[in-house]
């Protein structure tokens, strides 16, 4: 019996022991699935925060967009047919012989019809309207509204965009926000990527058995099982490693954003994160961009197969590159079609179009980065000097520039072309080139070449070269003469004898002209006009060194200037962008306005941080300017700038050549009635090169004219500028009926209408009127 009780007292225990276990282990896994819990919350809220850092803070860092200048087309615009037609080439606008909807334009003789497209401008929101545009003698006659036939006074265009400046970054994108994105493309891709996107909370498992289905019948990877906000949350959070960890982040955080943000944020999200092939080194994010990047033209405006192309290319950029693989490219689109014609998307009729269509990728010399290096330094330095020197590390910041692409194209062609002829005839591999283009009334920089390589991006020669300007300081010179109009006029004689002058430390300067030839005595306008250096030395001090240093200042020189007679004959050392700043405030009758490259900048918000247009101020006798400008135009049709006035007979320009000693420069200072454009030749070291102005300057001018087509220059008087006549020996004020007179524009001061023939004296002996014949034969 003791046995039996000890036997069964001793299996008591083990049953208890044993109900004690499970009831442990329960408790042990119910506590553990509490702390997994309760570590799982957290590390929810956790991934919730940083969703919501992400979401809610800056989606993106959109890289600071550089625009070109608006084109302004009104009755009157110095823009002709053939440069509105590159305009609208370079905007991406499409010649379909309709205008039928925006981004297209139509061409006729004489005309120009547009259907511009709406867009965010420096001015705020442009609508999209359809004009026609009117062309006469170079320039803009009418702009007619087509809806309704009105008259419009002004329109512009959207500015080009040049480029979109990353700081550090390696991504670029152009966000396009949901309601701007194309329904089909939108459609397209859900079909193909996630169709059940608008019903699911983020993970789909009904999607993914579908996608393994689909895929078994293709016999390959047709469809992916991921969501869309699964691939968001990988491409925004996650690396790409094909882990379970991953896979499980990556479903937790799209439940989350699924939870916390509607799905149209989720899907603008992802189409302007997704990534889309590489441009070079810079890898192309969002449908925006990419639209640009592989068509050259707004999202928008794409059509049917080039948004399937968009969608199927989603899968992989890289294996689907158009450009590269064409074929498997089309392939995959053709399949995005039938999808979406399987769907019930697109009709039958739509879909043989568009698979019938071949892939409409941009032309390949159509460029969507505009790198600019000799404008882009300009620009930055501005900004920077305004604003600091990370300006550009702001997220979608927008700069509108007064760069002018077309006047750009034409300066690089200019300079390269006309460059490499130089080279070629000369044997001369060091020869370097710049270029420096302006707006003649406004002052801002319309182009700028650094290197006969436009695309170089080292020494900018355009803003940081310093060198004697020879000649090119003549007119300034003449002008300083001229704005003394009791003493000197156009026909004052000069005199052309050897000079010799002494220094303080006793060196002997003795100027020689050009051809070591002298002359005696020559008009103040021959002087100028055949570029002499005695008569311009002894002009400059008869009128005194301060006073031509003192136009130079108020021209718009800012460095030291040293006042000795070598001055006269441009000993100044200069830089193209400054020497444009001198000619300038000439070609815009002496006024001076201060040269910049930024017009507008906006922040992300469209807030306005500065929009600028220099004051203009008269700082030049208005009589000595028009007068200095229209000698200048006789260097053209008659002076060391003939070989211009040649090519275009029929175009009135102005311009002064420029050399320095043994060739070592070679300078052109030109302008129209739209640009001033400066040239410089010459080798980095500074080494003699036997160059001549109008030998190696001026023919880069004149390829820039090729290309640019240039406008008449236009030469308003002022009030006090008369026509006048002149003795030619003593270059006296006499009667216009006075034989020998000689006829030229004049400053009131320097010629009254009751000058006589007798009023000098004279030792010719036909010093009188001229008789009836000479006067009809103009004798």
């Amino acid at each position: 019996m003791k046995k039996t009780g000890r036997g069964r007292s001793a299996r008591k225990p083990s049953g208890t022991a044993k109900g004690a276990w499970w009831r442990r282990a329960l408790l042990l896994l119910g506590k553990g699935a509490l702390a997994g819990i309760a570590v799982l919350a957290l590390y929810g809220i956790y991934l919730d925060s940083q969703i919501a850092a992400k979401f809610e803070g800056q989606k993106f860092f959109l890289p600071a967009q550089v625009f070109a200048r608006p084109m302004a087309i009104y009755p009157g615009a110095p823009v002709t047919h053939s440069q509105l037609k590159d305009e609208l080439a370079l905007l991406g606008y499409r010649n379909t012989g309709r205008a039928a909807a925006e981004g297209e334009f139509a061409v006729a003789v004489n005309r120009i019809e547009v259907f511009r497209r709406a867009f965010d401008g420096p001015n705020g929101y442009e609508g999209a309207t359809k004009v026609m545009v009117h062309f006469e003698r170079n320039r803009v006659n009418r702009v007619v509204r087509s809806n309704d036939g009105r008259d419009l006074g002004f329109l512009q265009l959207e500015p080009l965009l040049l480029d979109r400046i990353l700081t550090g970054e390696t991504e670029d994108r152009l966000f396009v926000p949901r309601t701007e994105i194309p329904e089909t493309l939108v459609e397209a891709l859900l079909r193909t990527e996630d169709q059940d996107f608008y019903h699911h909370h983020g993970v789909s498992l009904s999607g993914i058995a579908r996608a393994a289905v689909v895929n078994l019948r293709a016999g390959r990877t047709v469809q992916g099982g991921s969501t869309l906000t699964q691939q968001l949350a990988k491409n925004f959070f996650l690396t790409r490693d094909r882990t379970f960890v991953r896979k499980a982040n990556e479903a937790l955080m799209a439940l989350i954003i699924d939870f916390r943000y509607p799905k149209d944020e989720i899907l603008e999200a992802y189409l302007n994160e997704v990534y889309m092939g590489q441009d070079g080194a810079i890898a192309v994010h969002g449908v925006g961009l990419a639209a640009w990047h592989y068509f050259g033209t707004p999202l928008d405006e794409i059509d049917l197969a080039q948004q399937a192309l968009l969608v199927a290319m989603i899968k992989g950029p890289s294996y689907y590159n158009p450009w590269r693989f064409p074929e498997r490219a089309q392939a995959r689109r053709d399949l995005v079609l039938k999808l979406m014609l399987e769907q019930g998307l697109i009709s039958s009729h739509d879909y043989q179009q568009q698979v019938s269509s071949d892939l409409s990728l941009r032309d390949p010399n159509w460029r969507q980065r505009h790198k600019l290096p000799g404008f882009r330094a300009l620009m930055q330095r501005e900004l920077a000097q305004r604003f600091g020197d990370n300006v550009l590390h702001q997220s979608g910041l927008k700069v509108y520039t007064t760069l002018d692409p077309l006047a750009q194209q034409a300066a690089e062609r200019a300079v390269k072309a006309g460059m490499a002829d130089l080279i070629a005839q000369r044997n001369d591999d060091q020869l370097q080139a710049a270029m420096v283009v302006v707006d003649r009334y406004q002052g801002g920089v319309l182009a700028v070449v650094a290197d006969r390589d436009p695309n170089y991006r080292g020494f900018n020669r355009a803003l940081d070269a310093r060198r004697p300007v020879g000649s090119l300081l003549k007119p300034h010179v003449y002008l300083t003469a001229l704005a003394a109009p009791e003493q000197y006029n156009l026909m004052t004689p000069l005199k052309d004898e050897p000079i010799s002058m002494k220094s303080s430390n006793g060196q002997v300067w003795e100027p020689q002209n050009v051809d070591k030839a002298f002359r005696g005595e020559v008009s103040l306008l021959e002087a100028l006009v055949k570029s002499y250096n005695v008569p311009t030395v002894n002009l400059g001090m008869a009128i005194g060194l301060d006073a031509v240093s003192s136009t130079l200042y108020k021209a718009g020189w800012s460095g030291r200037i040293r006042p000795n007679p070598a001055l006269l004959l441009g000993a100044l050392d200069a830089s193209p962008l400054q020497v444009a700043q001198l000619y300038q405030t000439l070609a815009d009758g002496g006024r001076y306005r201060e040269l910049y490259a930024i017009g507008h900048v906006l922040n992300k918000q469209g807030e306005r941080l500065v929009e600028q247009l220099p004051p203009s101020e008269q700082v030049l006798p208005a009589g000595a300017a028009w007068l200095t400008n229209y000698a200048m135009t006789k260097v053209v049709s008659e002076g060391t700038a003939a070989r211009l006035g040649r090519q275009f007979p029929h175009v009135t320009l102005a311009g002064k050549t420029g050399t320095t000693s043994n060739g070592r420069d070679a300078w052109y200072a030109g302008f129209d009635d739209r640009d001033v454009v400066i040239s410089w030749v010459g080798r980095d070291d500074n080494s003699a090169a036997g160059l001549y102005g109008s030998s190696a300057a001026l023919p880069l001018y004149q390829r820039y004219l090729d290309e640019r087509e240039p406008l008449s220059l236009v030469l308003t008087r002022p009030p006090q500028i008369v026509d006048g006549y002149f003795e030619p020996r003593t270059g006296a004020a006499v009667g216009a009926r006075c034989r020998g007179a000689v006829a030229l524009p004049a400053d009131r001061e320097s010629w009254s209408s009751s000058a006589r023939c007798g009023g000098v004296e004279s030792e010719r002996a036909d010093d009188g009127e001229r008789n009836w014949l000479e006067r009809l034969l103009g004798l």
